[in-house]
């Protein structure tokens, strides 16, 4: 039947244009079929703009209020909201036990505490239910070692909190090689990214007085020599980019402040990124190799510039790279787009190194260390004296690869023994002594963490340190890996984990993950709260590897950038069909969860594919992708998304953008969305505006948002049990109840 539906409000800026397969239409002629006999044009939603300029996208947007963090209105509606989420989710008889169930696991005593090389010893972070704030603490390699270690505490972040009246959260240390007795730490007010910074002795077990005081920021601090650092922060009115990130570099002699130190370089305040940092080379023995600053142009592009003599000197690096470490006068980097150099191309993800003296005149030979395959990428990366150590993924199973720098005879490779089907990470290493913790897990095998030692034997000794026991009944449950078909034809992978004796009838209450961006891969993980309140409880977790993330190299994260965003999308709906498709579950029964970039995911799922799932955990998220770039810090990710403020970007962002994108005629799930107040990276008005509207539209929803933890949520392992508590409670009255 012919039909014909017309509407005098519809943006001209859209007429014409269908949105990608799977998506709702915004306004689409001619979308029928070829037969040009039917026209149909799609109301648009009633919030969507008139026009998609930041002042059209303004007056159309009837809750700007609640992007004020602290203020009156949005707090009242935090309250609110607040006391319902809670009344429905804390009232459930599941969640005192669920929640028992998380702190147990994440304060246990009996995990493997992470290890960082600190001086001639061992240091780790340590939160349990004694110190929920936790303690900064080290002891001997020998005495880590042993079945119980003894630790010597340097700094009671809890002790520090009640003293100082402050909600302190411990955000590392950066400790002056070689012998690494001075360190600056730095404090979160609350759990922000934005720390104080503080000069402290190890010696002393003190912070020094009158030592290197930083206030509160986002800064980019290196040790230069004792008494200097290399800082990048806000040095007052016109210094910071418009995404709140430096873009000026400077000296900091000891006993000078701020407002003394001298400019060693500038970018520009339009940069894009996250702004301008210096890096401090150093061999084994703590000489500096090199002094790079990083000039970042927008997300993913930048400029690397070496400080020679006292002079800024460009370096010919192509604008997608990832600077490694030094190895005498070599730079170690990988690429991320294809690169020529001295009349040779290298692939785009290829681990390089190249003399830094033919970087600087542009005319020197690269050599390509390692070059991945097609399903291929190289993860992570640790540069010591004369060797390099990666790991690899193949098919998002990961591996260890050790490269020896021959001196000009290339570089030699050996594969170091791991498991197969598991993920593979690197921990700290000693470039003075050729040590590299690193670690490996499945999703149904707990870690094991490992301590290479490369001065013995071609490849080096590994010793296995320790092995987390289980935090659940994996016997039951069985591993596989499976591939969807998306949108275009790309054959995107996903892993299930479920019980082995599952019925594939479609009833499994299944949990399906995805991120999908900033070529941030999503391996194999031991998730234990996830298998203890999901998996022993007969639910299905699925883990998509949708492209954006980088599971195989920079061109699957490039597939899905700017204009083609749609394709991550379609490739978690592709999943979500696949499932159901093999019987393993049913939309009644998925529900999805995704944090930070996959809030965008997740709730762009909601507005397009309302009935392929039954619920939803959007937490953290970005969700008005019209207005993030006013949203701090928003604008350091045009890179990622487009920019707004581009009217051939802003409509590409509108067929997507889920706060726009919500029609109360559509019958969406109950979805569970959840933020943080102290949240400095993804602004909570994201997910407040998401729920305040949902709540207009008449659509049952959930939100929480708690005040402390930022978005990183670290702020103590008694709120993160109560937030997975939350979290598993929904998801099992939506799709178990």
């Amino acid at each position: 039947m012919n039909r014909l539906i017309l509407t005098a409000a519809i943006p001209a800026l859209l007429l014409g244009a269908c949105t990608t397969a799977g998506a709702q239409d915004v306004a689409c002629f001619d979308c029928m079929g070829p037969d040009n006999a039917s026209l149909v044009v799609t109301l648009p939603p009633p919030h969507f703009p008139a026009d998609l300029s930041p002042a059209g996208v303004a007056a159309a947007d009837d809750h700007l209020a609640l992007e004020q963090v602290d203020g009156d209105a949005a707090m009242a509606f935090v309250a609110r909201e607040n006391a319902a989420a809670l009344a429905a989710l804390t009232g459930d008889p599941r969640y005192e036990t669920w929640r028992q169930e998380a702190f147990a696991i994440l304060s246990a005593t009996d995990r493997i505490p992470s290890p960082s090389f600190l001086g001639d010893g061992i240091g780790n972070f340590w939160q349990d239910a004694a110190n929920p704030k936790g303690v900064w603490r080290r002891t001997t390699l020998e005495s880590y070692r042993s079945a119980d270690p003894q630790w010597e505490v340097l700094l009671d972040i809890g002790a520090l909190s009640a003293a100082e009246g402050r909600d302190w959260v411990f955000k590392g240390a950066n400790c002056l090689a070689p012998d690494e007795t001075r360190c600056l730490v730095n404090l979160s007010d609350g759990g922000k990214d934005a720390v104080v910074v503080r000069e402290f002795d190890l010696t002393t077990k003190r912070f020094v007085d009158g030592g290197f005081t930083l206030p509160e920021g986002k800064h980019r601090v290196s040790w230069l020599d004792p008494n200097t650092l290399l800082v990048a922060t806000d040095f007052g009115p016109g210094t910071l980019t418009e995404s709140g990130y430096p873009f000026i570099i400077k000296t900091l002699t000891r006993g000078q402040s701020l407002a003394q130190a001298t400019e060693v370089y500038r970018g520009e305040q339009g940069d894009g990124g996250y702004g301008v940092s210096a890096s401090v080379l150093r061999d084994g023995r703590g000489a500096v190799l090199a002094v790079l600053f990083n000039r970042p142009l927008d997300t993913f592009s930048s400029e690397t510039v070496q400080w020679l003599d006292g002079r800024a000197v460009k370096l010919s690096l192509p604008a997608k790279v990832n600077v490694q470490g030094a190895i005498r006068d070599q730079l170690i980097f990988s690429v991320d787009q294809a690169w020529t150099q001295a009349g040779e191309t290298f692939s785009a993800g290829s681990l390089m190194s190249a003399p830094l003296a033919g970087l600087r005149d542009g005319q020197g030979r690269a050599d390509a260390i390692f070059v991945p395959g097609d399903r291929q990428s190289v993860e992570e990366v640790a540069v010591f004296d004369n060797r390099v150590v990666a790991t690899v993924y193949d098919n998002v199973r990961g591996r260890m690869m050790r490269f020896l720098d021959t001196r000009g005879r290339g570089w030699l490779k050996a594969d170091l023994e791991v498991p197969d089907n598991v993920a593979v990470h690197l921990g700290d290493s000693s470039r003075a002594t050729d040590r590299q913790f690193y670690s490996f897990e499945g999703f149904l095998t707990p870690p094991t963490l490992n301590l290479l030692d490369m001065r013995v034997g071609t490849a080096g000794r590994s010793e296995q340190i320790a092995s987390a026991p289980a935090r659940f009944d994996a016997s039951r449950d069985v591993v596989e890996q499976f591939e969807a078909t998306s949108s275009d034809g790309t054959k995107i992978p996903y892993f299930v984990v479920r019980p082995r004796d599952l019925v594939m009838d479609g009833h499994a209450p299944t949990i399906m993950y995805g991120y999908g961006g900033f070529q941030v891969s999503k391996p194999p993980a031991y998730i234990p709260e996830m298998g203890k309140l999901w998996l022993e409880n007969g639910g299905v977790y699925v883990n998509a590897n949708i492209r954006g993330g980088g599971e195989f190299g920079p061109d699957w994260h490039q597939a899905a950038l700017n204009e083609n965003r749609q394709l991550a999308f379609d490739d978690f709906a592709a999943v979500a069909r696949d499932l159901e498709a093999r019987g393993i579950t049913s939309p009644r029964r998925l529900g999805i969860y995704g944090r930070s970039n996959g809030g965008v995911l997740t709730s762009v799922m909601v507005t397009q594919h309302p009935e392929l799932i039954n619920a939803a955990v959007i937490e953290s998220p970005l969700v008005d992708m019209l207005r993030y770039h006013e949203l701090p810090a928003g604008a350091s990710w045009i890179g990622e998304y487009g920019d707004p403020r581009i009217p051939e970007e802003a409509a590409w962002i509108a067929r997507y953008s889920a706060y726009q994108q919500l029609r109360p005629e559509m019958d969406y799930p109950r979805v569970y969305i959840t933020t943080n107040t102290r949240d400095d990276r993804v602004h909570p008005g994201h997910a407040r505006k998401f729920a305040a509207r949902l709540g207009d539209q008449g659509h049952d929803h959930l939100y929480f948002e708690d005040t402390a933890g930022g978005h990183s949520n670290d702020a103590d392992p008694v709120a993160n049990a109560r937030r997975w508590a939350r979290h598993y409670v929904y998801l099992a009255q939506q799709l178990m109840d």
